[in-house]
């Protein structure tokens, strides 16, 4: 396994990747280049990539003063701390994990991992007593770690041994003043020497220190790390200047005298964290500092050791006169003295980092880019990534579901650096492996992959969820692509609804023509001015207003044309058009104005699907004319009986020009605004399903033969996952959810289901009790189900506790999330579009294939004013995986409709820019107008979708439709027909002209004639 395991190396860092076309220095370039780092990658890793996990000895060892080990200055530090932000006087890790006795048990955990090698450090004091190396060891410890190292070789687990992570022996520290002295150098080589003799043959991987930067600038600098040294602002050089030293001699000697014959790699783990340019604006300057800001944390050593062999000119520039120097002889020995770029990235460094050398600039969690800031600077280098974790809350138990999602994010950055930037990575090493003492923050923080209860003395490794997670990973070797993911080709059926939806469609009676309402009579440019000029003494005739008048309307269709959808869903407005709630206060201006769009947009052969009630959270009415509101909203029963009866006018009025109605726009949000009691938002739920229920019915009855309509109410149906997958709880919040937003509407009307019976399995949920006739009205009281969709989320249980403070969570019993490596919107929506096909799918599974679904609003917000990649992405992912529920499902989708029509003010939701943007087109109206015209996604060997015959209502308007045309050709023929006539008419006079010309002229001749023959 050694073999194979070294072999695996030395094939990747010379074969595996094409070499990276970059020179040393070009890190800066990074901020100017947009790396898509939003986007999940699915995939795996390259064969022979090295899976691993770590610890530190300190940390997790314990057995403080067992076995003859000498205090070191994190003992002496946690013992003697008083008066620190962490309390530290009163915590030690002088048990912790108990790793020193519990070895065996750590090797357990990882072989439940399935790991390919162990990253842990030996402690130096516990080794040397003293710190000094040229002394007798202490033997109790050597053979603790040879018996750790061949365990690790009989499982076929290789060892990474870190010689020192931050636990100094205190005499060394009390003598010699620690790493401030130069003299640690030599006494650090010694004790290399003897652990590269020691254990060196079983060894092919060493660090010599773990992560300097936290050494000299937390130890020495603000003093929070042991040994707790602050005050003098040249001190951290001092140590870091010290630290390379010792790092590179000891290099040297394993190169010189151990490598020949052990075959081993050495390198320094530097940690690092990642910044981006202030609000994203990659300008010069900002780049500038961004680049000052990386070299300052891990350039201040990575550049003596994997660059020139000195330090970057920026540290130098920012820390005048206290940055020591390398004479040249250092710099040759320093330089080069790594055979791998070994890196953490962990919270430890991102807090220092934040702290010590920002500039203004942002913190970013984004281990890609640190990894292609590496190659680029120092000349694409093999890179082992030596700690990459975060941490959770000490509360957290074995449910770390927050820490799963980062873990995801972490790992995936790696591989995207692999396979899309050809960054030489070739091992990970998740952190850590057992919970155990955090340094500064003692045991308020977690980062291990297994539990460990600190007040239980067995010290039991617990898996977590993360453990479970990354085991995952492991054997996978990555992401594996999901079947599922995959586009396919069809096309949807002719008569599918490709809509676009709206809000509320705003009344607009300006701008308006006055043609033919305006009595007075206008003379143009009467004075030279541009201006129109009544004429006084001359009424003209007038008639009423007609639909032509309303210009809104006509501007409105036509955007709608561009998009080429077949049906326009819009809502109307309830308190516009009953001011005071009744039919009696009906706005007769409104009506019309509507009564015309319906129309229109019916001469366009456009199809409508019309909402009666859209509640809106901007009006502090609800949506609701204002009496209703006042008397308590959807709490009274007078509101149900109100809608039923504004249902009724509207079949009535527009009726003959609607496709489809939606009595109601997500009644299952409408009743989480009610900040009510639990029994009071009981009737709220009530109250709109009778009202939903009675206006069905009355539709049913009177109108529907002969308007032939559908009629539905819309849910909001977002789809949820559990948030943490190996836990059962997180999977029944899933159900309670969808029950608590889907079922308990729709269940009382498609399945014959007594709530009263439910709240026994629902014990969250209170459900509204219906009496036996209302039941009755409720059965069956919908044609289609539909839904909007946007968005899927994940959900894990409310604690009891929380459930106490708040009602509105009271009824979900569950919190959200998301997961940070799905794409968002600047809004936070998350792009994930399986989500729709599942919600389709839950519906086929709970309801059956009865009633058919229709999409009545999806969509994302998009800032972009042109080229809104996002939302085009999403109306082609989103419509890709309607068809593949249809298609490969048999869930039976009726329509598709996307939200929505034009912005408001700023760049939003909408297809076309506001008005004040003069409703420009974004990319998308393109993008969907290319669906709807193939409708769906035609194979390429099929790329055009066969013809569909127009509608009914199409043809019949066809003569409407082209009436202007039809006018203007009549107009022509008879215009040009008097003008020919006219010609006729003058070509036959014109011919008799001449004739009596000739006769008379012949008459006059003749006579002429006759007086001559006298004369």
């Amino acid at each position: 396994m050694t073999r194979v395991f070294f072999l695996s190396f030395l094939l990747m860092t010379t074969g595996v990747w094409d070499t990276a076309q970059c020179s040393s220095g070009d890190g800066k370039n990074l901020w100017y280049e947009s790396l898509n780092q939003s986007e999940f990658l699915s995939g795996t890793f390259p064969k022979g990539f090295l899976w691993g996990v770590g610890t530190a000895a300190f940390p997790t060892e314990g057995s403080w003063d067992q076995d003859g080990k000498g205090l070191s200055i994190w003992d002496h530090f946690t013992h003697h701390t008083v008066g620190t932000g962490n309390n530290m006087s009163t915590v030690t890790a002088d048990t912790a994990s108990g790793s020193y006795a519990l070895w065996e048990k750590d090797i357990e955990s990882l072989q439940y991992l399935g790991v390919k090698f162990y990253s842990f450090s030996i402690s130096w004091p516990r080794i040397f007593p003293d710190g000094n190396a040229t002394g007798q060891p202490n033997l109790a410890a050597v053979d603790h770690y040879r018996r750790l190292i061949g365990r690790l070789k009989a499982l076929d687990l290789e060892p990474v041994v870190t010689l020192f992570h931050w636990d100094l022996p205190q005499t060394l520290q009390e003598e010699l003043g620690g790493w401030r002295n130069v003299k640690l150098v030599q006494i650090f080589t010694d004790y290399a020497t003897f652990c590269f003799k020691t254990f060196g043959q079983d060894v092919r991987y060493w660090i010599t220190i773990h992560n300097p930067l936290l050494i000299a600038f937390l130890g020495y600098g603000t003093g929070i790390h042991a040994p707790g040294v602050s005050g003098d602002p040249a001190e951290p050089f001092i140590v870091a200047h010290n630290l390379i030293r010792a790092h590179a001699t000891a290099w040297h000697v394993y190169n010189k005298h151990f490598r020949p014959h052990q075959h081993g790699q050495i390198s320094i783990t530097l940690g690092s964290y990642w910044v981006e340019p202030f609000k994203a604006q990659a300008t010069p300057a900002n780049v500038e500092m961004c680049q000052k800001s990386v070299e300052a944390v891990i350039g201040w050593f990575a550049e003596p050791i994997h660059g020139d062999g000195d330090y970057p000119s920026s540290l130098r520039s920012s820390h005048l006169g206290l940055v020591p120097n390398f004479t040249p002889e250092e710099k040759l020995s320093v330089r080069g003295t790594a055979d791998f770029f070994s890196l953490a990235f962990g919270p430890d460094s991102v807090r220092a980092g934040r702290v010590w050398a920002r500039f203004g600039q942002t913190g970013a969690l984004n281990l890609r880019k640190i990894l292609g800031w590496i190659q680029k600077e120092y000349e694409d280098p093999p890179v082992l990534v030596a700690e990459s974790s975060w941490f959770s809350d000490a509360s957290v138990g074995v449910e770390d579901t927050v820490a799963i999602y980062l873990m995801k994010r972490f790992i995936n950055q790696v591989l995207q650096a692999v396979v899309m930037d050809q960054v030489k990575v070739f091992g990970y090493t998740a952190w850590s492996l057992v919970d155990g003492f955090e340094w500064n923050s003692g045991y308020s923080i977690r980062r291990g992959l297994f539990y460990i209860d600190f007040n239980h003395p067995e010290r039991n490794r617990v898996p977590k969820s993360t453990a479970q997670y990354y085991r995952q990973i492991v054997k996978d070797n990555g992401f594996l692509n999901d079947e599922t993911e995959r586009d396919i080709d069809g096309h949807f059926p002719c008569n599918f609804q490709f809509g676009v939806a709206d809000f509320i469609l705003q009344v607009h009676l300006q701008p308006f023509s006055p043609q033919f309402t305006d009595p007075v009579l206008y003379r143009w440019n009467f004075s030279g001015d541009g201006s129109l000029h009544p004429v006084s003494g001359v009424t003209l005739r007038t008639r009423g207003s007609q639909c032509t008048d309303f210009l809104a309307i006509q501007h409105h269709i036509r955007l709608l044309e561009v998009t080429g959808s077949s049906h326009y869903r819009f809502a109307l407005d309830w308190p516009r058009l009953f001011p005071n709630g009744d039919i009696l206060s009906a706005d007769a201006v409104t009506v019309q104005y509507y009564h015309c769009m319906l129309t229109e947009l019916q001469k366009k052969g456009i199809g409508v699907a019309v909402t009666l009630y859209h509640p809106s959270l901007r009006s502090h009415t609800l949506g609701l004319p204002r009496l209703l509101h006042a008397q308590g909203g959807w709490m009274n029963t007078n509101t149900s009986d109100a809608f039923v009866e504004y249902a009724t006018y509207c079949f009535q009025r527009f009726g003959p020009l609607v496709d489809v109605w939606i009595t109601v726009n997500e009644p299952n949000r409408l009743t989480e605004v009610y900040n009510v009691s639990a029994e009071e938002r009981d009737w709220v739920v009530r109250n709109l399903l009778m009202a939903h229920a009675r206006a069905w019915n009355i539709y049913h009855t009177h109108f529907r033969q002969h308007q032939g309509a559908t009629i539905s109410f819309a849910l909001h149906a977002d789809w949820v996952e559990p948030a943490n997958p190996f836990v059962d709880s997180h999977a029944s919040a899933v159900q309670h959810f969808l029950f608590f937003e889907l079922g308990r509407f729709l269940d009382p009307i498609l399945q014959d289901i007594d709530y009263t019976d439910t709240n026994s399995c629902h014990d969250c949920f209170r459900m509204p009790h219906f009496s036996d006739e209302e039941r009755s009205e409720l059965k069956g009281a919908l044609d289609f189900i539909a839904l909007n969709h946007f968005t899927t989320r994940l959900v894990y249980p409310k604690l009891r506790q929380d459930l106490e403070h708040s009602s509105s969570v009271r009824d979900y019993c569950c919190s959200f999330m998301t997961d940070p490596t799905w794409v968002s919107s600047n809004k936070g929506q998350a792009l994930v579009p399986w989500g729709l096909r599942r919600v389709l799918m839950w519906m086929k599974n709970r309801y059956g294939n009865s009633h058919p679904v229709i999409i009545t609003a999806t969509g994302i917000d998009d800032q972009a004013s042109h080229n809104d990649q996002l939302r085009q992405r999403y109306i082609k992912s989103y419509m890709q995986e309607a068809l593949k529920a249809r298609e490969l499902d048999g869930v039976d989708v009726r329509g598709f409709y996307v939200w929505k029509l034009q912005d408001h003010h700023a760049p939003d939701f909408g297809f076309f820019l506001s008005s004040h943007h003069r409703s420009r087109p974004k990319a998308s109206v393109s993008t969907y107008r290319q669906l709807i015209s193939q409708r769906g996604f035609p194979a390429i060997s099929d790329p055009v979708a066969s013809p569909c015959a127009p509608s009914v209502s199409q043809a019949e308007c066809w003569i409407c439709e082209n009436k202007p045309l039809l006018f203007f050709g009549v107009c022509v023929t008879i215009s040009v027909s008097m003008l020919a006539g006219i010609m006729v008419i003058g070509v036959i006079r014109r011919s008799r002209r001449k004739r009596r010309m000739k006769k008379r002229k012949r008459k006059v001749n003749q006579a002429m004639r006759r007086v001559v023959y006298r004369h």
